[in-house]
């Protein structure tokens, strides 16, 4: 079975890759010693702090495997492929919301780091799939359960800072 690529830009494996040291140097350290606490509180059936460490523990090792998944299979987006004149991923785009003419700006990245409240839109999310490959004065159909249309207003290529 083939492993499914994780696309990603730059600034998001970046981050990963912060997240990651974090978690090993820093977090993963002062876990070891909230642990050796507790462990010497004795009776550790019965110690909270002990089984609240573990849990801890646990949960911060998934983190950890799941970064390094992501990073293993990651394929960096190459902003600099993009012109400016096509939605890509990595691109931020404004658009306007035909409905009601309101405009916002969003950046296109791949589902890792996809957040919407923050202006960041997977490119497989229903807008992304209806804006990608699409050029500035294009109306695209947002196919959601109530569709909706938006028109590409701007795009700008983060490689050339524009």
């Amino acid at each position: 079975m083939a492993v499914e690529k994780i696309e990603l830009t730059k600034e998001g494996e970046e981050s990963l890759r912060k997240e990651l040291r974090h978690l090993i140097d820093i977090d993963r350290p002062a876990l070891i010693e909230e642990l050796s606490a507790a462990r010497a509180l004795g009776d550790l059936s019965e110690n909270a702090d002990y089984a609240a460490a573990k849990k801890k523990q646990g949960e911060m090792d998934r983190r950890i495997k799941e970064i390094e998944n992501i990073l293993f299979n990651a394929v960096i987006i190459n902003d600099k492929k993009s012109n400016g004149k096509v939605v890509a991923l990595g691109n931020s785009v404004v658009i306007k919301d035909l409905s009601d003419n309101s405009e916002m700006k969003l950046t296109i990245v791949g589902t890792v780091e996809s957040n919407p409240a923050l202006g960041f839109v997977s490119n497989v999310s229903p807008l992304g799939k209806a804006i990608i490959g699409k050029r500035v004065g294009d109306v695209c159909t947002v196919k959601v359960a109530q569709e909706y249309q938006v028109e590409i207003v701007k795009i700008e290529n983060k490689a050339e800072g524009k």
